[in-house]
Order: C-alpha cells, then sequence, then structure tokens
C-alpha cells in the first residue's frame, strides 16, 4: 500500500486487509525500490510454480518441500514430520524472531499449552542434521527469553 496515512492504526488495518507492504508518503525513490526487490526476491524464494519442484536454499541447506527432507554439509536427510513442520516454518520466516507459541500454534495447529522441552527439543534434532557445528549455530538461532530466528544472512 502507498497511501499518506501514517497512524498506527490505518497501517495495522492495511496490513491486516492483505496488504505485502505500507509505505506512507512522503517517501524516497530508493526505499521504495528496496521494498520492491525485496517483494520479488521473497516470491521467487517461496512462491514456487505448480509443476516445478518446491525446493529452498541457502547456504549450505536445501529444504524439498516434495521430498520433505533435506541436504546439508551432513548429508541428505527425510525429517520426521514435526521437525520438517518447524523448520520450514521457521525458514518461511527467514530473519523474524518466532516466539515458542508461534511455533507451536501455527506447527501443532492447537492453543499452546507451555511445552518448551518438545521445541527444544526439535531445535537440537534439528541442530545436529543441518548444522556444521550445532554448538554455534548457523541456520537456527536462539533468540534467548524469546525464542527462535533463522538467520536472515544466510
Amino acid at each position: 500500500m502507498l497511501t499518506a496515512k501514517n497512524d498506527n492504526t490505518s497501517k495495522v488495518r492495511g496490513l491486516r486487509a492483505g496488504a505485502d507492504d505500507y509505505l506512507t508518503k512522503p517517501f524516497y525513490m530508493d526505499e521504495l525500490t528496496a521494498r520492491i526487490v525485496s517483494l520479488i526476491r521473497r516470491y521467487i524464494r517461496f512462491g514456487g510454480k505448480e509443476g516445478q519442484a518446491q525446493i529452498l536454499e541457502f547456504e549450505g541447506l536445501t529444504i524439498n518441500l516434495e521430498e520433505r527432507g533435506i541436504t546439508s554439509g551432513n548429508g541428505t536427510f527425510e525429517l520426521p514430520p514435526k521437525e520438517f513442520d518447524v523448520l520450514l516454518f521457521l525458514a518461511k520466516n527467514q530473519g523474524k524472531i518466532l516466539t515458542k507459541r508461534q511455533i507451536y500454534e501455527k506447527v501443532w495447529g492447537e492453543e499452546y499449552v507451555y511445552d518448551d522441552s518438545n521445541i527444544m527439543a526439535i531445535i537440537s534434532r534439528l541442530r545436529k542434521k543441518i548444522e556444521e557445528n550445532s554448538g554455534s549455530p548457523k541456520y537456527i538461532q536462539t533468540v534467548k527469553g524469546i525464542g527462535y530466528r533463522f538467520n536472515k544472512e544466510v
């Protein structure tokens, strides 16, 4: 959306109505161009076309949506359903900090009932499969006291 309305309520309404982005006037052309390029990049990475293999690629990590598997420096793995769903949710929200509640409610599809140990165990197993050094993770980062983030730099 490109609008002169710059109050918080208008922004929230616009985004909830389905806008991918919200830019207020006046604006700089460089910012508009950067936002457009970002949306195109996201579409290409996550949009996929019917008939094409749905694959997400990062530095040293490939996620195959059709086979529900991954290829990393540690090998090729077919992931159990919850591990794959957690990884996919994190990767599709690359760079965003996701709370354990958000992860649980999206992946399990039910209301969050303090289940941190289950999520932490899945993250730990994922790191062993995708990280070269699970003690210093490159892909799935812990944000202390909040949750996890898929590294935006990969």
